[in-house]
């Protein structure tokens, strides 16, 4: 195998990935909707049933099954349950949750979400949230999608979670409060809380539901387009109803690379108003073949108006002590001062390009909107010496190869 290729496996592997969960809701989201596609992407219907039974409650029946929508093959869940005019406080709601035998990362999601819909409910009805009886909301089968969801959630564990904009339907439906325009007002006050962007397409009926708007506006940390990344699996959530669209919610799981890495750093500065430049070179030479991340000098005018410069070093904290040490022995410093910062820093790798002069050395970049190439100056300033030539001409050598090819 050639070592090029062999480079390349390696830094492939060693390559940091994001998980990112990724809803492409078009045609709206509800509860049992959001399980169904979670489900597909988990691949185990058993997992859910099985940590549902943490909650202790009976009284109602779940059937996953295949659905075809417009042609397209989907997992649909609905829940089938034995109660009915059962009106519940979030307090109920919550006693259930704590109740349950659930991990506590799961109990803690599922409350948010309903926490979110029994605002809305309150300020839509003009009541302390506390009185807030909850109807469909409070109903098993809601219960079941929240909770459903947040165990789906914490199995699958994404780094983010991204969504597009909401698309909903218009007209009228009946609920318990009569015929209400869509979208519901419960609806309508999450998605305005959450700030999430939605139009209304040409569909007579609801298609975001409140426990759908709820998850949708728990979960999703940014609305925007699909994400750049590699599709890993998906899962296609049929809703109830037939519509002339295909009434499917889309969960992707994705793989993006993370372009930034943070890491921790000292910036370390000093005054020091009697050295040339000349020196001053020398010592940032020093500087960073210690192990300095950057150093740089600023001009200035100390007391009685002395010229001077201000030698700042970008540091590894593990380098404090070495660097302090060099700056005393090399300038006239007496103190140094510093500080912790953080530091965001763009993955990069180190590559090179044929020429008729040899290879030239230069490092990717990589940024959210594709990759830079830079040439390594060490590298071009070592072939201009060997080569008498003009040091420009190679960097747009090296500019010319790596957009166009030798």
């Amino acid at each position: 195998m050639a070592v090029g290729v062999l480079i390349t496996n390696l830094l492939a592997s060693i390559k940091q990935f994001m998980r990112i969960l990724y809803f492409n809701a078009s045609s709206g989201i509800s509860g049992n909707m959001t399980l169904a596609a979670l489900l597909e992407i988990i691949g185990d219907d058993n997992y859910l049933l099985d940590e549902l039974k943490k909650l202790h409650l009976d009284g109602y029946e779940i059937i996953i099954e295949q659905v075809n929508k417009n042609h397209i093959h989907a997992k649909h869940v609905e829940v089938k349950v034995e109660e009915s005019h059962v009106h519940r406080h979030l307090s109920d709601i919550d006693k259930i949750i704590d109740g349950s035998d659930l991990k506590v990362s799961i109990k803690a999601l599922a409350k948010k979400m309903f926490l979110a819909v029994a605002k809305a409910e309150s300020k839509v009805h003009g009541i302390p949230l506390e009185e807030v009886h909850f109807h469909e909301v409070g109903a098993l089968d809601s219960i079941i999608d929240i909770v459903g969801t947040a165990i789906l959630i914490d199995k699958i564990h994404p780094d983010k979670i991204y969504g597009g904009e909401l698309n909903e339907g218009k007209g009228f439906i009946t609920c318990k409060h009569g015929l209400m325009a869509v979208p519901v007002p419960a609806t309508l006050e999450i998605l305005k809380e959450g700030q999430i962007p939605f139009k209304q397409i040409d569909i007579e009926t609801e298609l975001i539901t409140p426990t759908g708007a709820a998850i949708f506006a728990t979960l999703v940390e940014k609305i925007q387009d699909i994400p750049h990344g590699k599709i890993i699996k998906r899962g296609f959530g049929a809703g109830t109803k037939d519509i002339k669209i295909p009434n499917i919610l889309i969960a992707l799981l994705m793989e993006e690379e993370d372009e930034m890495n943070e890491e921790d750093v000292y910036v370390l500065n000093t005054n020091i108003d009697d050295s040339n430049g000349e020196i001053l070179g020398y010592v940032q030479e020093k500087l960073l073949a210690l192990g300095a991340l950057d150093v740089s000098f600023i001009p200035l005018y100390m007391k009685k108006n002395r010229p001077a410069y201000k030698l700042e070093v970008i540091l590894k904290p593990n380098d404090l002590a070495k660097i302090s040490d060099l700056i005393f022995l090399e300038t006239s410093s007496i103190g140094v001062r510093y500080r912790k910062e953080k530091r965001l820093i763009l993955k990069r790798e180190e590559m090179s390009v044929d020429s008729i002069y040899g290879p030239l050395k230069g490092k990717k970049v990589y940024t959210s909107n594709g990759t830079k190439i830079y040439p390594e100056y060490e590298s071009l300033k070592e072939i201009a010496k060997k080569k008498d030539i003009p040091l420009k001409d190679l960097y747009d050598l090296f500019i010319i190869l790596t957009n166009y090819g030798n």
